[in-house]
Formats: structure tokens, sequence, C-alpha cells
């Protein structure tokens, strides 16, 4: 038998910080299974629920816990959800994001605080002040395999980032382009907010975070000037009514902020479908909340968990929004189908064939290459 046949092949996996939409129908329905669009969209907030009561329970900043949803988002453009259960894989995406913005947990203490959310009888009978349970009350055998758990799917997770820890998120530019646009204070912290909730989409996934930023502004501005009367809340601010009529159109501004009026508008639609399902099932987990975020090292030792945010908006109205959007949108580009020899159906085998043995077997060299291919830097 020859060596290259004993030998498994030299493989490079590249970084995708951005995927299209094809890229993303194409990876989602991959992955989806048998489950229904609905159904996957239900499991993916109850996992961004998951994880933001997790964060709220600690103590993580706004910046861990929307890197930990982007980290689980991601996981599962590349592996199917009917093998994993999502409380696991947002454990490792909390895992990863505390080790990328430097706010460390080691996996035991997330374990204790998880148990505690996931079991409230275990976490009524906790003498810790945030119900975390005590890990020697528990079965050491099922302690210790859920930890191995979690260190084997942040090895998957890892593979999907391709090693690359850099994370950009959208808050400061929300500031930054707020103020340079002469939005008043209330419409900023609105446009944080609503940044925060995309998050719980695949939008940070699809555009960068300045693009995202501006797309909250212009939500946050519609949600402020439709069907309403102008108002001015500052003295030298513009009124939303101006904000969303210049973000509405082409002009300067995109040069400017190098993104575009229809992407925009594809934010809107994206961040509006979310709150018209907040607001037709106010009840239901599957609603945003859009928590504050506690400092890490608060004096407060019990949070407050994050509640179901209550939309102060009737379907009907957001209905009405998306529909008057729709009569004043702009000529699209023909959408761009997604090339089938690129090297993400590459990454797709081998995400396969890693999912279903966690200990990893010997599949070759893989060189992890930080940016897209044509790039030079690697891992």
């Amino acid at each position: 038998m020859s060596s290259s046949a004993q030998t498994p092949a030299s493989t490079s996996r590249y970084h995708h910080p951005y995927f299209t939409p094809a890229e993303l129908e194409h990876l989602s329905e991959k992955q989806r299974g048998k489950l229904s669009v609905t159904q996957e969209e239900k499991t993916r907030q109850n996992a961004c629920s998951f994880i933001d009561a997790m964060s709220t329970r600690i103590g993580f900043p706004r910046r861990t816990v929307a890197t930990a949803q982007c980290l689980y988002h991601r996981f599962h453009l590349f592996f199917p959800r009917k093998d994993f259960v999502y409380t696991d894989v947002c454990l490792a995406a909390l895992f990863v994001s505390t080790k990328m913005h430097d706010t460390l947990k080691k996996p035991r203490d997330l374990l204790a605080v998880a148990y505690g959310i996931r079991n409230p009888e275990l976490a009524a009978r906790s003498k810790h002040p945030t119900g975390e349970v005590d890990l020697d009350t528990m079965d050491p055998q099922l302690v210790e395999s859920d930890r191995a758990r979690l260190l084997a799917i942040e090895r998957l997770m890892l593979e999907t980032i391709c090693f690359n820890f850099t994370a950009r998120l959208p808050f400061p530019y929300v500031i930054k382009i707020g103020r340079v646009m002469k939005a008043s204070k209330k419409l900023i912290k609105f446009a944080w907010r609503v940044a925060i909730d995309c998050h719980r989409t695949l939008l940070p996934l699809q555009y960068p975070p300045h693009t995202v930023a501006l797309g909250s502004l212009y939500v946050a501005a519609l949600l402020s000037s439709f069907e309403l009367p102008v108002e001015q809340d500052e003295p030298d601010s513009k009124t939303s009514h101006e904000i969303a009529d210049t973000l509405s159109k082409r002009g300067q501004w995109e040069q400017k902020f190098q993104s575009h009026a229809e992407d925009l508008e594809d934010i809107a639609h994206t961040v509006l479908d979310l709150f018209i399902q907040s607001s037709q099932n106010p009840s239901a987990n599957t609603s945003p909340s859009t928590p504050s975020s506690p400092h890490p090292h608060s004096s407060s030792h019990r949070q407050q968990l994050p509640q179901i945010l209550q939309s102060p908006w009737k379907p009907e109205q957001l209905i009405r929004l998306k529909i008057a959007m729709r009569e004043k949108e702009l000529p699209r580009k023909p959408p761009q189908p997604m090339d089938m020899q690129s090297d993400l159906n590459t990454a797709l085998q081998r995400s396969a064939a890693a999912a279903t043995n966690y200990g990893g077997k010997n599949e070759g060299t893989v060189r992890f290459l930080f940016g897209p291919p044509g790039t030079e830097t690697g891992y």
C-alpha cells in the first residue's frame, strides 16, 4: 500500500467572517434536517434566551453575550442541529466568547449556573445567592461527562472560526455613527437595544458591524417615527423622521459609512420580523429580550434574569410598516447563487465527519487560515 493511501491528505480551511444570503440559506438548510424553518427559529431564540439568562446571572458584559450568540449561529451553519443539545452548544459558545473577551470562567463555573437555570428545584436548594448549584452535591460522573462534552464542542467551535479570535461588534459604531448623524441620545439608546436583538438573528454573520449599527439606527428611527407626529428630543438633534428618511434613500452617507441603503432595508425587515414574532407570541420563550449588561464585578449578587420584552408595537402596526417599506423599496441586484465549488462545501464535509467523532480522529493536517481564499495568514 502506498504511503499516500496510509496518510490522510492535507487540507486548508478558510475563515469566512461573513456569508452571502445564498450561502446562509444553503448552509442552514443542510443543518436544519427534518426541522421546519419555524422550529429552527424557535430553537435559535431559545438558545439566545439561554445565553442571556446565563450571562445575566454570571454578570458577563454585553460584548461576551453578543459574541456567544454569534458563535452559536455560526456553529449550526456547519454542524447539524439534531446531533447537539442546544444548551450544550450555548455553554461552549459562552466558554469560547469568554476567552475572546478576557472574561474567562471555568467550565465547572458555567455548568454550576446552567444546572441552576435548567433545574430550578436544584437552584432553590442552593445556598449560593445567584442560584448556582453546588457541584459537590451532584453526581461526579455526570458533571465530568458534561464538562468533557463542553470541551469537545469547544474544539469543534474553534474550527468553525478557524481559531480566529477577532470579534468586532456593532455597539461602538451605534454611538459613533449616531453622533455623526446628530441623533438624539434617546434614539441612540433605542438603536443600541435594537443592535442587541440583531444578534438573535443571522445578521451579524451577513453584514459587518458598522452596517448592523446603521441598520439598528434605521430601525430605531422607523419605529420612533412611523405613524407618529414629528418631535425633536434635543435642541440640536435631528428628528427620527429626518434620520429615517435619510437612510431610506441612496446618498452621500453610503460612501461615508461604507454601506448601502438596500442592506439597511434587509436588516430592517429581519428585525421587524423578529418583533412581529414577539408581538404575536408575548408569552413565548422565543420572543426577543434586551436585558441590561451588568458589570462583571457588580456588588449585587443576585442579578435579575432577563424577562421577555413585551413589544409596545402591535403586530398590525409593524406589518403596516413593512408594507410601507416594500412600496418604496429600492431596486435590487439579482441574487448571486452560491458557488458549489467553494471551500465552504469542503468545510461542511469535514464538519459532518467531526460531528460524529467528538474525540477527533486523524483526518490529516488541516491548515486554518484567518482570511478567505487568497490570503496568506494561517494558523
